[in-house]
């Protein structure tokens, strides 16, 4: 799901017992609760929740936040939520998050030089790694491609990915299919298929990936 959290609005505490989920904000700051722990994060940044654990957002500020819900479950089509009718408005905030964070901060992005026999020097994060989860979601990474650079054909056997576009604009090929992309696309690509992302534009085009793989 992608969506603003509008003004004093939020999701409400609740638990996944087949699913785990990821809230991400992509903009400004917004209260995070795990565990009936609460901290403030400041986008872009998320907090995956694992399996039979509890987790909200509030949006304590006057203007709209950019909002993504990610649900990986562990029967493929299955989903389950126990609200525990509580919007977590006005609760404590422990200064340090007592629970897992993902920040997608650009400073934190390291060189690669012809990623995955790209053209050029890209920034790339591995955000966080497969021990995070306990489903089959695998990994989520952060990739920048700047003008004129672009991640190189490939394939995976035991992983389907998504891609979120973060910012800017550039151009994918899935298989033999070319197509633009831009802010706020997000594009689906399936076990084997052969995939590139290139920036054809004067701008900076930003990738958030999530890995799903077939086996843990």
């Amino acid at each position: 799901d992608r969506c603003s959290i509008m003004p004093g609005g939020g999701v409400g505490h609740h638990f996944h017992n087949q699913c785990e989920e990821m809230f991400i904000i992509f903009d400004n700051e917004s209260q995070f609760t795990i565990d009936g722990r609460t901290s403030l994060l400041k986008g872009p940044a998320g907090a995956p929740c694992r399996m039979g654990h509890s987790h909200a957002i509030y949006n304590p500020l006057d203007r709209p936040v950019q909002f993504m819900n990610i649900n990986v479950s562990m029967v493929k089509g299955k989903y389950d939520a126990f609200n525990l009718g509580d919007a977590r408005v006005g609760v404590p905030l422990d200064p340090i998050p007592v629970f897992m964070t993902m920040r997608l901060y650009k400073p934190l992005l390291e060189p690669v030089t012809n990623y995955l026999g790209g053209q050029g020097t890209v920034r790339y994060r591995r955000a966080l790694d497969p021990s995070v989860f306990v489903t089959n979601w695998s990994y989520v990474d952060h990739l920048l491609l700047p003008p004129g650079t672009s991640e190189g054909r490939h394939r995976h056997t035991g992983v389907e990915e998504v891609y979120y576009v973060m910012n800017g604009e550039g151009q994918v090929q899935v298989d033999n299919e070319t197509a633009a992309i831009r802010d706020g696309d997000c594009l689906p690509v399936l076990m084997n298929q052969v995939h590139s992302f290139r920036n054809n534009s004067s701008q900076d085009l930003e990738l958030m990936i999530v890995g799903i793989a077939m086996q843990k």
